[in-house]
């Protein structure tokens, strides 16, 4: 006769068959991640500050449009008219632009890893990001993301933003990846809370060696 399971038997064997689950995916999020954040409140005060702006009437009209216009529902230009160009100003679009983009640079440790990452075990690498369209694709094309990055959710593309669900559970169904067998970084509590209560494992990020060392602690051991 077997013996019936005691709870904290069943508790050990369901922990030691997650820790043999593989991870098969690794969601990461482009600004913070990879790259520099790309149109983030310390950018939009330099730029306040370099173009003679109000500030604070700057940052109103962002926040009223911040959301339409990651969501790919305002084109930058649009954008631009009505955060910063809804009176004359002594400069152009194309001199503005030309600052947004300037803020961005990549993080060379970051990127390195995520691509050793990738070839070493095989995951497939989606981004989940919450940006406008022209600028996200100047992100993309300009740090070839395009070279190690299997999918793009972007916000802009695909019209949903974090911290909705949606954005996640969208990855999952494009990437095919079951969400236990999914690890996501993301700099942003919040965002990592909601992946987490999908069943993805989520990493916090706040530099490059407690990501690794949480990576680590997730089975992806001698990556770098």
């Amino acid at each position: 006769m077997i013996s019936p399971e005691l709870p904290s038997e069943i508790a050990l064997l369901k922990k030691s068959e997650m820790k043999n689950i593989p991870i098969t995916a690794l969601f990461v999020d482009i600004g913070g991640i990879l790259l520099t954040n790309g149109w983030d409140r310390y950018s939009r005060k330099q730029a306040a500050t370099d173009f003679k702006l109000d500030w604070g009437e700057m940052e109103n009209r962002h926040q009223l449009n911040v959301a339409i216009y990651e969501e790919g529902k305002l084109a930058l230009k649009e954008y631009l008219n009505r955060v910063v160009f809804y009176q004359n100003r002594p400069f152009t679009h194309a001199e503005f632009r030309r600052f947004m983009f300037s803020q961005s640079k990549p993080l060379p440790q970051m990127i390195e890893l995520v691509k050793c990452l990738k070839a070493k075990y095989g995951l497939k690498v989606i981004v989940v990001s919450n940006e406008g369209r022209e600028l996200n694709v100047y992100r993309i094309r300009k740090f070839k993301l395009y070279a190690f990055v299997d999918a793009f959710i972007s916000s802009c593309f695909v019209h949903i933003r974090k911290p909705d669900a949606e954005i996640f559970r969208l990855a999952l169904d494009i990437s095919q990846a079951p969400a236990q067998q999914v690890i996501f970084i993301d700099n942003t509590l919040m965002f990592t809370q909601v992946a987490e209560d999908l069943g993805i494992k989520s990493i916090l990020h706040m530099d490059y060696q407690t990501t690794y060392l949480k990576l680590a602690s997730f089975g992806l051991l001698n990556i770098a």
